[in-house]
């Protein structure tokens, strides 16, 4: 056999890798004292949605592939205890001598947590009990509203749990996973680069008691700092519109295959889990925006996030239309080259700095409505439908004013 023949078969032999970010920081650590579980998701399923579900113990809100019509496998989600699960792949974790063949199954195991978890030892009874092979070799995020936050690091057969309010092993009150683990000594596993980028972000916004919701939607999601390469596009910012200038996208957190963050704002523990609250990004972080959603709300999710006659969420399809316009190169390995000066430049009109001022009125007006309720207690289902009217009013006019989209 000749070396290029080898070599053909070596690349499609390869399995396709998700290169999710994720991250959990103990409510002890964070701004407002509530916990936060992020997934940053990279997958190749660009069109997702939310969905909400009521075939389980609890209710619960989850991310899913829009082609899943029947909302079988769940990315990531919160339930009505305010339990919230989200996960990574990871590829150090499966022993040499496991030659099991069934895989991919993290969807299917988040979410039966979703449907039967309100706390994570619930979780650890879950992963103990369940029939093995599990079919799955993942990093599992979960925080709970009794201030459980940690992650379980799990193969086929066993897990281990890292606990974000252990002070020697987290010692800022966060912990990150890309797509390695922490409990092998295995030199496999990927997003090495994004790790160290993130932490370089966890770590600076911890010292500074930034740890929040706005932060990591908007400086870990759309980070453009690269911490191999020492740089970070956001500053010094010297492209202008007119350049069109390409560079080189590998290795950012968000990335081509970015398409969707979901966010978990849990809850303090003398709170009711109803106000545990779920941000959303669909389509392209870079080109799309957050919107708030509560499990008590019922399946009326505003209309953006949800599948409409086509199958896919709106916001998600106006992302990614925006999306293709950032990637202007087709050919081979042009996914891989942005336009930088359509994401931001010195005069202020880059996409992502358009998007800024329109993301910022949502966390404010749901941060104003927010504050009321958690000083009542509960969470209105007219006021927040109303939340989420307005929300969607704004979106769909600044996209059609401002990108004609």
């Amino acid at each position: 056999m000749t070396k290029k023949y080898i070599i053909l078969i070596l690349l499609f032999s390869v399995k396709a890798i998700f290169p999710c970010t994720t991250a959990i920081v103990s409510g002890k650590f964070t701004k407002s004292g509530r916990p936060l579980l992020l997934k940053h998701r990279d997958s190749g399923f660009e069109q997702n949605k939310l969905m909400f579900f009521e075939d389980g113990k609890y209710k619960y809100i989850g991310l899913v592939n829009s082609e899943d019509k029947l909302g079988k496998e769940v990315w990531g989600g919160v339930n009505s205890e305010g339990f919230a699960i989200i996960n990574s792949a990871s590829y150090n974790l499966k022993p040499d001598s496991d030659t099991t063949k069934l895989m991919d199954k993290e969807g299917i195991v988040m979410k039966l947590a979703l449907q039967e978890c309100a706390t994570i030892k619930d979780f650890e009874n879950l992963l103990l009990n369940m029939n093995k092979p599990l079919g799955v070799e993942a990093n599992f995020g979960v925080i709970d509203a009794k201030g459980g936050a940690a992650y379980y690091e799990t193969n086929n057969f066993t897990f281990n749990k890292i606990d974000a309010n252990d002070l020697s092993v987290a010692p800022f009150g966060y912990l990150i996973r890309t797509n390695y683990s922490f409990v092998t000594d295995k030199n496999d596993g990927y997003g090495y680069i994004r790790y160290n980028t993130a932490n370089e972000l966890f770590y600076e916004a911890a010292i500074e008691d930034n740890l929040s919701v706005n932060f990591i939607l908007q400086d870990v999601s759309r980070s453009l700092k690269h911490s191999l390469l020492n740089v970070d596009l956001k500053k010094n910012i010297e492209v202008s519109e007119t350049e069109n200038k390409l560079i080189l996208f590998q290795d950012f957190i968000p990335r081509n295959s970015s398409c969707a963050t979901i966010l978990i704002e849990g809850v303090k523990q003398n709170e009711s889990p109803e106000l545990a609250t779920l941000w959303t990004v669909l389509g392209f972080q870079l080109t799309s925006v957050a919107i708030p959603t509560w499990v008590k709300s019922g399946s009326e999710l505003p209309k953006l996030l949800l599948a409409d006659n086509s199958g896919n969420a709106p916001l998600c399809e106006k992302a990614l239309k925006l999306k293709e316009e950032l990637f202007p190169v087709k050919l081979g390995n042009g996914s891989s080259y942005i336009n930088i000066s359509k994401v931001i430049n010195k005069e202020k009109t880059g996409v992502l700095q358009k998007l800024k001022p329109l993301e910022d009125n949502i966390l404010n007006k749901t941060y104003e409505k927010l504050s009321i309720w958690r000083d009542e207690k509960h969470l209105p289902k007219e006021e927040v439908k109303n939340l989420y009217n307005y929300i969607e009013k704004e979106i769909t006019q600044f996209y059609k004013n401002e990108f004609d989209k």
